[in-house]
């Protein structure tokens, strides 16, 4: 019998980018339209000025960052010299939680995640507001 991981690599930086699209695209479209000017972008891990503004023991401490001024904070329009907000996902932390998961998630299932609750940063969400978005996607 063979064992379908025996000839499988981890997901690629690409490959990330590709099912975070997917999961983005999963989203309910009230929700797409509102985050459609937030850029998603995909590192192996947090660069070392987030990891020192975090305070992180480890750069897989963190699985996302919502980088930026959210709305409720007066982040529709950049400040002068404001960088654009932004959503990061930290692929080699996020599959280190999914290969440690024993919820059985999937991996689409833990970016979905990550990337409601970066982007509902964005928002002011509340974890509440999240896990409903959350929900509607799966439903979808």
């Amino acid at each position: 019998m063979t064992n379908p991981w025996t000839d499988r690599a981890a997901p690629s930086l690409d490959d990330f980018e590709q099912i975070a699209a997917a999961a983005f695209s999963a989203l309910p479209s009230e929700f797409r339209e509102l985050a459609g000017n937030v850029p998603c972008a995909v590192a192996d891990f947090p660069d070392e000025e987030t990891i020192r503004e975090m305070e992180l023991e480890s750069e897989f401490d963190i699985l996302g960052l919502f980088r930026g001024v959210g709305l409720p904070q007066g982040g529709a329009m950049p400040f002068t010299g404001q960088m654009p907000n932004q959503v990061w996902l930290y692929r080699r932390p996020i599959l280190d939680y999914w290969a440690e998961s024993e919820a059985g998630e999937t991996l689409g299932e833990i970016i979905t995640h990550v990337l409601v609750h970066e982007i509902g940063h964005h928002f002011g969400f509340s974890d509440e507001d999240m896990e409903a978005i959350e929900a509607a996607a799966e439903r979808e």
